[in-house]
């Protein structure tokens, strides 16, 4: 919803104020411009991006129309989760979660949290350090550098699709020019032309110009900008599990581990100390 008001802003505010100084909105009708301009920013794309990022297109796009994938009620739910886990391990021992890491589809602990359950990354992160810890490793130091190390690889894999929209938004208004020019050297071939052609032609050209700038500062580079906040959002979902983790693993008790975890997150989205205890006081005993 946010992006499809903006568009219209966007458009409304643009096009409504050329109108009302008298503008003839016809003669922004360039279509051959616009396929200069566009074709000309997607093979650049398609050049400039490999394989992975090329396919995460469609999903970029549908991050952009759904926005953050976490409402608030998902951190209530996932720091219940760590709860319920932590707890799991203190009460019966760190063995006792081996069927739960081993096989995450079937668990019972981890389907009662379904948005966390259906967050393969989230399940496998979890699942990953948690088996490490069964096999012996203790050192806080050591997992602490592992996590940063693959949470980093994760934010560059973000990183990417955003700096791929982001040279869009830095291609468009140089291919803007190049339309323009090749409009200018249209006009030039029809220099003997009455003033009111030439005048015409000479508009088309320049709508080159502002299409490729229009697109550029009014469309492309908003969108990076929103994905890179959103992917920024979603990374402290991922903190949270880290931060929670590390505090288990140094020892903590659940209850300490999953105020560790909670304080990782955003203020606005971050459950309160009050709620976080309702939606723990009553979780189901897990074997």
């Amino acid at each position: 919803m946010r992006l499809i008001i903006g568009i219209i802003v966007v458009f409304a505010c643009v096009f409504g104020g050329y109108m009302a100084m008298g503008g003839h909105i016809e003669v922004l009708w360039q279509p051959f411009e616009f396929v200069i301009i566009l074709g000309a920013a997607i093979g650049a794309f398609v050049i400039g991006n490999t394989a992975p990022v090329l396919k995460a297109v469609p999903s970029m796009f549908g991050t952009l129309l759904k926005g953050p994938k976490y409402k608030p009620e998902a951190y209530v739910e996932l720091l219940a989760m760590q709860y319920a886990l932590y707890k799991l391990v203190q009460q019966k021992g760190l063995m006792q979660v081996e069927p739960h890491i081993e096989n995450p589809e079937e668990s019972p602990l981890f389907n009662a949290f379904p948005t966390f359950a259906a967050n393969h990354h989230a399940v496998e992160f979890v699942c990953d350090y948690m088996r490490m810890l069964t096999m012996g490793a203790d050192n806080v130091h050591e997992i602490d550098a592992l996590m940063d190390s693959e949470l980093e690889t994760h934010h560059q894999e973000q990183e990417r699709v955003v700096s791929a929209m982001q040279s869009i938004a830095d291609g468009t208004p140089a291919l803007g020019i190049v339309a323009a020019v090749l409009g200018v050297i249209k006009t030039m071939g029809a220099i003997t032309e009455p003033p009111e052609v030439l005048g015409h032609l000479i508009g088309g050209a320049l709508v080159g110009t502002f299409f490729g700038v229009f697109v550029a500062y009014g469309f492309f580079g908003p969108m990076a900008q929103s994905l890179k906040s959103i992917y920024e959002a979603e990374s402290k979902y991922y903190l949270s599990l880290k931060a929670g983790l590390l505090a288990h693993i140094s020892g903590q008790p659940p209850v300490m581990a999953v105020e560790f975890a909670r304080k990782a997150l955003m203020s606005e989205v971050r459950p309160t100390f009050v709620e976080v205890e309702a939606a723990t006081a009553n979780l189901p005993a897990t074997t």
